[in-house]
């Protein structure tokens, strides 16, 4: 074969290599640029004018992980579980390094009460030095073993939450969770009151509430139902503290 036709080919090819790199460049430009206005979206909790964007993004490049991760996240908020958790599954597949979208996906699972595989990812999750909030996944392992009952482990993970932020009210809450299960009324209300002094939410009052009742001390009791029907006025908790109190004032503050 002549020597120059085997050069021209080459050449060719390296040409249709470059223009072929050139789109794909292109393509993940107006992919990100559609991401971005999507995350927009989601900061404003616009979560179906964000599903459009990332949508869109989607279909002019699917290999973005932290696409796959938003998207994730836009069905988390509209309670759309197995497709969250088909993104971030996706996500880890193009990212496996990716630790937020990793966490994501086991926060879907417990919210699907699938507390095994979370408890795959926040382990994984945790071994990785450079995630910014290990208190988190931490926190999230915690959670699951609460709900498989396995109280010992449970504390073991919520304690090691609270070495990295002592303060954090989501582990001091699991934490008085775990001791109230395992009969340590005492104290399940030492954590939940000092998880009170970090953050205001009705149902750590509604706990503490309960846990005060247990421990018949009917005035706090009552104190924090309150508590719960100030903040949420309208929620099923409020309605419970409603009933709560009445029964306490007839049955122990007469």
């Amino acid at each position: 074969m002549n020597k120059k036709w085997l050069c021209y080919t080459g050449f060719v090819f390296f040409i249709f290599a470059l223009a072929s790199c050139a789109d794909i460049e292109l393509l993940k430009k107006q992919e990100e640029a559609g991401r971005l206005v999507g995350e927009a979206y989601m900061s404003q909790n616009d979560y179906t004018a964000a599903l459009n964007e990332l949508l869109k993004a989607e279909r002019t490049y699917t290999k973005d992980p932290h696409l796959h991760n938003d998207l994730g996240l836009v069905y988390m908020a509209k309670d759309q579980l197995l497709l969250a958790i088909e993104h971030f599954i996706k996500a880890v597949e193009l990212k496996p390094d990716y630790a937020p979208a990793r966490n994501n996906l086991g926060t879907a699972y417990l919210a699907m009460k699938n507390w095994d595989s979370a408890i795959i990812c926040f382990k994984e999750v945790s071994k990785d030095l450079l995630y910014a909030t290990p208190h988190y996944p931490l926190t999230n392992l915690g959670w699951a073993y609460y709900n498989k009952k396995e109280f010992a482990l449970a504390e073991q993970f919520y304690r090691e939450a609270l070495k990295i932020d002592p303060n954090y009210p989501i582990a001091l809450r699991g934490l008085g969770l775990t001791y109230l299960a395992i009969g340590k009324p005492r104290d399940a209300v030492n954590f939940f009151e000092k998880a009170a002094k970090y953050s205001r939410f009705p149902e750590l009052f509604h706990d503490l509430a309960g846990t005060y009742a247990i421990l018949k001390e009917y005035n706090k009791a009552v104190l924090f139902y309150r508590k719960v029907i100030d903040i949420a006025p309208e929620s099923q908790l409020a309605v419970e503290a409603r009933k709560e109190i009445a029964r306490i004032q007839k049955e122990h503050l007469k």
